[in-house]
């Protein structure tokens, strides 16, 4: 073979890379002397450093959440995804808690009940999606009604006025965002640049 200098190459049987012709004898003592194959991703390493290779690269890994050993290639999908100690959410609460643990605090937590404010019935957490498809007071079951009476007019039945659905007031809105601009107002007084001369 000829390199792109225009030397002819020689492959070298240890480490099998193109050695120019004219330094082949004395690569070859040095490679055999200093380098070894990886048995298990067959690159070059040093035979000072092989052990600190194989440990940094191929060597299973401890996890620090489960205590399990764990290959290295397939580390980072068990902390994502396998690790029974890995933090998940509960859908219903949104509560951090060890995967191990989901299931039992799911089946308890899914079976807490909320106020639907469209037929004001109580639903169970785990139920919600398909109630909302199949509720009576839906927008979706109930055009013509809506149509009748706009829902933010409907009462709950005692003379008072319902909440909308994610349980604020426009009352309720509209003080919060007074109080926030009166803030930034007295906050602009206070904070006023000084003129320079003064």
């Amino acid at each position: 073979m000829t390199t792109e200098t225009g030397e002819i190459s020689i492959v070298c049987n240890h480490c099998d890379r193109d050695i120019p012709a004219l330094n082949i004898d004395l690569h070859r003592v040095h490679c055999a002397r200093n380098l070894e194959k990886c048995k298990i991703c067959g690159d070059m390493v040093p035979k000072k450093h092989a052990e600190e290779h194989f440990l940094n690269t191929h060597a299973p890994v401890p996890c620090s959440m489960c205590k399990e050993t764990i290959d290295r290639e397939v580390f980072d999908n068990h902390k994502g995804e396998f690790c029974p100690k890995r933090i998940v959410t509960c859908e219903f609460c949104e509560f951090p808690l060890p995967a191990v643990d989901l299931a039992e605090h799911q089946e308890v937590c899914g079976n807490r009940t909320e106020l639907c404010y469209q037929c004001n019935s109580y639903v169970r957490l785990r139920e919600t999606y398909s109630h909302q498809t199949k509720c009576p007071g839906s927008v979706l079951n109930n055009v013509e009604s809506s149509r009748r009476i706009p829902r933010a007019a409907e009462g709950d039945g005692n003379g008072r006025r319902r909440r909308d659905g994610n349980g604020f007031s426009n009352k309720r809105l509209f003080f919060t965002i007074a109080i926030t601009g009166i803030a930034v107002l007295i906050g602009s007084f206070f904070f006023q640049r000084k003129p320079e001369g003064s």
